[in-house]
């Protein structure tokens, strides 16, 4: 789909052993997400090395910043990183980029699947699309837009609101929607990670064929499960 994958010689991403060490243990009340398949599960379109680096170093590092900003807001032990998200006006700004990085990397790994279990578009979940979009298609075009026109480093996300209604945003940075700040709230239930650490070993520059690709890993069974069960209030 679209533009290939390639390693940095222009020949297809070799599938690696591991090359990144495991992260250290992070003590504290959020654990880092237990990965749902293996790294070299997502090829061609997403390659081992960069599953690694990105799990093991960017989430896993930010994981373990959120965990230690307990020492200064102890009744983070006692919140779900949905409920840090929904309250993050209480807290500085490292818990806004840590926790919103910890929570946005979550949902980014379980969105996706290997070929084979990515599942269906629930009868639901369609009905939804075609009633706010006009269709998967419609929905799709306009979700690429905002993952290719997000400025710097960032996100898209396709949201339920309040009113159970789909609607796409961008965020920068490690915001999401789901946060007391952010301009439009909603729910996630699908997001891309655009900085450019998920994708720059393989596609260097081009965003846009990043995204094209990505496409073809969307988990759409776990994509239809959120949208079934509704908003976070």
């Amino acid at each position: 789909m679209g533009w290939a994958a390639t390693g940095l010689h222009g020949r297809p991403s070799p599938s690696r052993g591991p090359r990144v060490e495991d992260p250290p243990p992070s003590n504290g009340p959020f654990s880092l997400t237990e990965m749902p398949y293996d790294y070299a599960d997502l090829e061609p379109q997403i390659d081992q090395l960069t599953m690694e680096i990105h799990h093991k170093r960017h989430h896993a590092g930010q994981l373990s910043n959120l965990n230690d900003a307990v020492a200064d807001f102890p009744e983070l032990a006692d919140m779900t990183v949905e409920e840090v998200m929904k309250n993050v006006s209480r807290f500085n700004t490292s818990v806004r980029n840590n926790g919103g990085g910890h929570y946005n990397h979550d949902l980014f790994w379980k969105v996706m699947a290997p070929a084979g279990k990515r599942g269906e578009i629930s009868e639901d979940l369609q009905t939804a699309l075609e009633r706010d979009f006009g269709g998967l298609e419609e929905m799709k075009e306009a979700f690429t837009a905002a993952a290719t026109g997000q400025f710097g480093s960032g996100w898209a996300w396709l949201i339920l609101d309040d009113e159970s209604h789909l609607q796409i945003v961008g965020t920068p940075n490690q915001d999401n929607p789901l946060m007391d700040l952010s301009p439009t709230r909603g729910t996630p239930i699908l997001g891309i990670d655009v900085w450019e650490h998920s994708y720059y070993l393989a596609y260097q520059n081009r965003r846009g064929a990043f995204v094209s690709n990505w496409w073809d890993t969307v988990n759409w069974g776990e994509v239809s499960r959120r949208f079934s069960e509704g908003p976070i209030h």
